[in-house]
């Protein structure tokens, strides 16, 4: 295997791309090599993760027990997955939002009960029950990837945090998920972003069975927040590890979004629609289970997001959510 490429960023921050069995191929996980020696999100628990992560350390003169402290940016089986295992090895506290742990904890910590929420959620929004099988064995599978650690210590927005000699700030980016955070540090100019924005594509923002009602009304007040800040360097989670012009692309994936909101209030003035047939005017494209499924939240997301703004309604139609202009 070859050596983990270490990425320099600044002082004694480091980052590796880990890789990860989905199509952007990488997460990046950043390392803080000064003590307390600390892991900025963690990738899945995977012999290839594992076997990255090791020699990424192993290179700065670390192993797992080095490491004293994890931050997730957010849950995301891709970014939390093996901060069990490191909690296991290396006794270290694990960090993330206070907003993770409202309303009954993570999916991961209750998955059963979880998986037959989102099952009924995914059913009342018209996913075909031809599809849910697929859906719900990609979901099994990514749960075997995740080792979720059991010792959750809550971080609040405002909080201060050391990484690299430097006092990082505590932000709330919610929209791709409910308890994104990001770590602001003003005199470097940089910010640890997550995947709150991403160089190549939108991240998904989708609407499940648990979770804020507004995702996307969440995702447009954080992209203008990510504007006004104008980090001139962020360490993303995937396409990374750094990009610049993070104001330049905040403005553009706000106003894509609001291209797909026009998208879905023209579709259902002229044709009302449950959240699964939307998707396939938002995203026409073949797409398998999974991915159709990260597809129907989004719609459901951007249709939920314009009925709370007043501009369309919905009725149960006895099985099924349809979304309709008034």
């Amino acid at each position: 295997m070859c050596a983990a490429p270490l990425h320099h960023l600044t002082g004694s921050l480091y980052t590796v791309q880990v890789p990860i069995p989905y199509p952007m191929r990488t997460v990046t996980v950043l390392i803080d090599a000064a003590s307390p020696v600390t892991l900025v999100d963690t990738s899945l628990n995977t012999p290839e993760a594992i076997a990255t992560l090791e020699d990424a350390l192993a290179q700065l003169g670390l192993h797992w027990e080095s490491i004293e402290r994890v931050v997730l940016t957010h849950q995301h089986p891709d970014h939390a997955g093996l901060s069990g295992l490191i909690e296991e090895r290396s006794g270290a506290s694990v960090h993330l939002l206070d907003e993770n742990l409202q309303g009954g904890g993570l999916p991961w910590q209750h998955f059963e009960a979880w998986q037959g929420q989102e099952r009924q959620h995914l059913l009342a929004h018209g996913l075909p029950p031809a599809l849910l099988e697929g859906v719900e064995a990609e979901a099994r599978r990514t749960r075997d990837r995740v080792t979720l650690a059991t010792r959750l210590t809550p971080l609040t927005a405002g909080d201060q945090l050391t990484l690299g000699g430097h006092r990082w700030t505590v932000l709330w980016l919610p929209g791709h998920a409910d308890g994104h955070l990001g770590l602001w540090q003003p005199q470097l100019d940089l910010l640890i972003a997550g995947d709150a924005i991403l160089p190549r594509i939108s991240p998904n923002v989708g609407l499940g069975a648990q979770g804020r009602s507004d995702p996307l009304g969440d995702y447009l007040q954080t992209l203008e927040r990510l504007r006004q800040l104008n980090p001139a360097t962020a360490v993303v989670g995937h396409y990374g590890p750094t990009m610049s012009g993070v104001a330049e692309r905040a403005a553009e994936l706000s106003a894509h979004h609001h291209e797909r909101l026009a998208l879905v209030e023209e579709t259902l003035r002229v044709t009302p629609m449950h959240a699964h047939q939307l998707s396939a005017v938002m995203f026409p494209r073949e797409l398998d289970a999974r991915v159709r499924r990260f597809a129907l939240t989004e719609a459901l997301a951007h249709a939920e997001h314009l009925r709370l703004k007043g501009l369309l309604d919905r009725r149960w139609t006895g099985d099924t959510w349809l979304y309709f202009g008034e």
